[in-house]
């Protein structure tokens, strides 16, 4: 693990322009898959080698994880869930990637089909790619081989094309934190400094988040993102609405690095455009990013 983020960290240097630009703008196929994020799910397997993590709410206030894969893949990511309207517009920024996901409301599914990504379902053709676990109930236990989707991240790094930009060296200002929480209505996430690891380590629902094999996740880089979480026109089984988080537009934003918070700003002007930060990212991944109600 600790050779691989050092790879990593070697290959972010600041390549980005000044206005936002870049001198070089990878395009490659990358992977993001919908993982669950209840407790009969955790510990998930494969999150500690994603570039990103995108946290997102769900129905009933309870949140869903997106993990975007590009400068590695793991053998077997899971648990494995459906796909929301949120996921349709967040991915436009990643310039037709593959989207893994257990399956999706039927009223959804044409929208699904007419993104500009490539849709991998267990029923699209792909079900070589998926295996149920032993141990968990479904619909808990649904995971991944990303290898045999036939079509892998190519060793682009997801946040880059994502639009945000990386520095070792620790942006002025900000104060001293070590512990910052994020609640949703029926779920929250706790990030404390570990500034032995240089990373922020990760708790869900007030218990640490963990591998599969026991280790603890963390990041480097924790981005609070104040989006609109609106209603959609969808709703689960039990009546619950889809919340809809809304990533196009600008506002504002915390981010977590290096034992410090900052105040900055998020801008993603269209759907096909990347997002931008008012303040670099530490070296480094994964990268945490919560889509926080405003």
């Amino acid at each position: 693990m600790a050779g691989a983020l050092g790879v990593f960290a070697a290959a972010c240097s600041p390549s980005r322009l000044p206005g936002g630009g870049s001198s070089e703008s990878p395009r490659a196929p990358l992977l993001a898959v919908k993982v669950d994020n209840v407790g009969p799910a955790r510990p998930q397997t494969g999150l500690d080698e994603a570039d990103l993590v995108y946290v997102e709410q769900v129905e009933a206030g309870l949140s869903r994880l997106m993990a975007v894969f590009g400068s590695r893949l793991p053998k077997v990511v899971g648990p494995v869930r459906s796909a929301r309207e949120t996921d349709l517009e967040l991915l436009r920024q990643f310039d037709r990637p593959t989207l893994a996901y257990s399956g999706a409301q039927s009223a959804l599914r044409p929208s699904i089909e007419a993104a500009p990504l490539r849709a991998a379902p267990p029923g699209g053709g792909f079900g070589a790619a998926y295996f149920r676990g032993s141990g968990r109930p479904a619909p808990h236990n649904l995971y991944l081989r990303p290898a045999k989707l036939g079509e892998p991240a190519a060793g682009v790094r997801a946040g880059e094309v994502a639009g945000f930009e990386f520095a070792e060296r620790v942006p002025k200002g900000g104060r001293v934190e070590v512990e910052r929480t994020v609640r949703f209505p029926a779920a929250r996430f706790t990030f404390n400094w570990a500034s032995g690891e240089g990373r922020w380590l990760v708790s869900m629902d007030g218990r640490p988040a963990t591998t599969a094999a026991g280790a603890r996740l963390g990041a480097p880089s924790v981005v609070i993102q104040y989006v609109d979480v609106q209603s959609s026109r969808f709703h689960d089984r039990s009546g619950n609405v889809s919340p809809l988080s809304r990533t196009v537009g600008e506002g504002r934003a915390v981010v977590l690095r290096d034992g410090r918070v900052y105040a900055a700003r998020w801008r993603r002007p269209g759907p096909a455009t990347p997002t931008t930060l008012t303040l670099p990212l530490a070296l480094g991944g994964p990268v945490w990013v919560i889509l926080t109600p405003r």
